[in-house]
């Protein structure tokens, strides 16, 4: 039985390996590589990964998108979610050497969620009994645009794209100011489509019921006082409500 396993590089250029039976090729250069289209291939994969984790009664869900895929379990002990971590990579790990592909073990990583207060010291999960690496804990987890923390509290999330917007804002200075340039019309606009869909990324994460947003708002409140200084060219003392209010600007929490 002929299958391949293709390899990509840091330089961007993609290896191949051909496998028969029990015998492994060489490895030599190509210039194509299976790329994000390979999403219709791993979806037999993925129901074939899901059967094989139920024989073993593994307590894990998948989530996968594309080529990047999770391991979710849910567990008191940190040490019986890192047993099913271990199990479920190996089972995964021997699925695709059958279907000829490999792991990237280097964009492997592990994170815990827990609300507690007490010092939090989660151990690793050691993966070398199967030829993985021993993945130590975050303290955030960047996934999809995401920036998340062990709370759920979002802190590194608004930060992240606060500090992004600050400094486009303060880039946005030189298209024009109170005597030239665009108009206080056209800044409006601006903001509204250029700037706004970018802080507010995915805001449904943190924003609901019985959820502390003081720090949230806060900082959001700033992003939007810059702005509509910016728009109007007023003065930095001039009230909050009242340049929003000129600005066409509806205040943060009322837009959320």
């Amino acid at each position: 039985m002929l299958k391949s396993a293709y390899y990509k590089c840091h330089s961007s250029e993609w290896l191949l390996q051909h496998l028969w039976n029990n015998f492994f090729s060489p490895i030599f250069d190509v210039n194509v590589g299976v790329g994000q289209r390979s999403a219709l291939y791993l979806s037999p994969f993925l129901y074939i990964l899901e059967k094989h984790l139920k024989n073993p009664s593994i307590s894990i869900s998948i989530i996968s998108f594309v080529d990047n895929g999770l391991f979710i379990p849910q567990n008191k002990s940190f040490h019986i979610s890192n047993s099913c971590l271990f199990c479920s990579y190996n089972v995964i790990m021997k699925l695709l050497e059958k279907f000829g592909l490999i792991v990237e073990h280097s964009k492997t990583e592990v994170f815990h969620f827990n609300r507690s207060h007490s010092n939090f010291n989660p151990p690793p999960l050691n993966l070398t009994p199967i030829r993985g690496p021993v993945l130590w804990p975050k303290n955030t987890w960047i996934y999809l645009g995401f920036i998340f923390d062990r709370k759920l509290v979002f802190y590194q999330h608004i930060n992240f794209y606060s500090n992004k917007i600050m400094l486009t804002i303060k880039c946005m200075k030189i298209l024009g100011n109170s005597n030239q340039g665009i108009n206080p019309s056209q800044k409006r606009l601006l903001y509204r489509s250029c700037i706004f869909p970018i802080v507010l990324y995915r805001f449904q994460l943190w924003f609901y019921n019985c959820t502390p947003l003081l720090y949230h708002l806060k900082i959001l409140g700033k992003i939007q006082r810059r702005a509509a200084i910016w728009i109007l060219g007023a003065f930095k003392t001039s009230p909050m409500l009242g340049i929003e209010a000129i600005a066409g600007l509806i205040p943060i929490k009322l837009h959320l």
